[in-house]
């Protein structure tokens, strides 16, 4: 194994237990620590004994030696007697659930807005009503016709809480603006008056495609599921699927994320495994594209859907709701 080049081959500091004071030992081999420890013969900046942090996963831990790998994949050797305090820390998040909501929410736009108005890092968007197999003639979809109000809109939050009511009200609609739950926003907004959407909070799941594939491989039940495909730009393209009358779904590709929604399975064809076929097939389809990342948007009631997603693999990354002008 590699070494630190500032490693200390020899400790002065010897007769050091094997679990110290700090807590570490045998007991944190596996697991990702920060040990702060001793440099010998170095002096630090205040005239005191130099010391450094090191982070990253505990490999071994005995004979007086700990070995901490590090993030750059460096191997650390360290003295136990020179251990000065050190922890347990929790794992590094999932890059996944490093990619900021907003980002998310703007890879989603599963249905393109026929409006679509910035105010700072704010997004207006009106599409009106939209059809689908069960609304024909449309229905209000929040996420289409709301203001994406997460992050700085470049304004006091008063001012462009006045800026949203005046672009749905010249459309004839109501207000509403979609806001990370507990956000900065989503507090001034109450503050302003704003009220919630009865449909309540509502989770964005994501999850590592190649992970999701592998969770369904082996429990999707073989079905004649159709695709139908069409391009909507550079990198851009959205999936029809369907399996007869029974189930279907839709698929929004942006780059290496796609966002699977509307799905949807005929009440007297559930439980024959017909959601896991379309979701797995959807998957493929977009693996085959590039995509590296899948998310959904499923309210947090619905006990069924959130135990469905998490089936195949995908975490909250967040929750947002809706906040309605009053």
């Amino acid at each position: 194994m590699a070494e630190s080049p500032d490693t200390p081959q020899v400790s002065p500091n010897v007769g050091s237990p094997a679990t110290g004071a700090h807590g570490l030992g045998p007991h944190v081999v596996g697991q990702r620590v920060v040990v702060r420890r001793l440099l010998p013969g170095e002096t630090g900046p205040t005239g005191g004994p130099a010391m450094t942090d090191t982070l990253g996963e505990c490999l071994s831990w005995g004979r007086g030696l700990c070995e901490v790998r590090t993030a750059d994949g460096t191997v650390v050797t360290i003295h136990l007697a020179d251990i000065v305090s050190g922890k347990p820390v929790p794992p590094r998040p999932s890059v996944r659930l490093r990619v900021p909501p907003r980002e998310l929410h703007l890879r989603s736009d599963a249905w393109p807005s026929t409006e679509h108005e910035e105010l700072g890092e704010w997004v207006l968007r009106a599409t009106g009503l939209v059809p689908d197999a069960q609304h024909p003639q449309g229905r209000l979809v929040r996420r289409a016709n709301s203001a994406l109000a997460i992050g700085d809109p470049g304004m006091p939050t008063v001012q462009a809480a006045e800026r949203v009511r005046d672009f749905y009200a010249q459309r004839g609609q109501a207000a509403y603006a979609t806001a990370v739950v507990d956000d900065v926003v989503d507090r001034e907004l109450a503050d302003l008056g704003w009220g919630l959407d009865p449909v309540g909070e509502v989770l964005v799941q994501v999850v590592a495609v190649s992970r999701a594939v592998r969770q369904l491989r082996g429990r999707a039940t073989a079905y004649d599921v159709s695709l139908d495909e069409e391009e909507l730009g550079a990198e851009v393209a959205r999936a029809a699927l369907r399996l007869g009358e029974e189930a279907s779904l839709r698929a929004h590709l942006d780059g290496d994320v796609v966002t699977l929604h509307d799905l949807l399975v005929a009440p007297e064809h559930r439980r024959r495994g017909l959601a896991r076929a379309v979701v797995a097939e959807a998957l493929d389809w977009a693996a085959s594209r590039g995509a590296t990342t899948a998310q959904v948007q499923v309210t947090a009631s619905n006990a069924p859907a959130v135990q469905l997603w998490g089936a195949a693999g995908f975490s909250t990354h967040h929750a947002y709701r809706y906040r309605v002008a009053d």
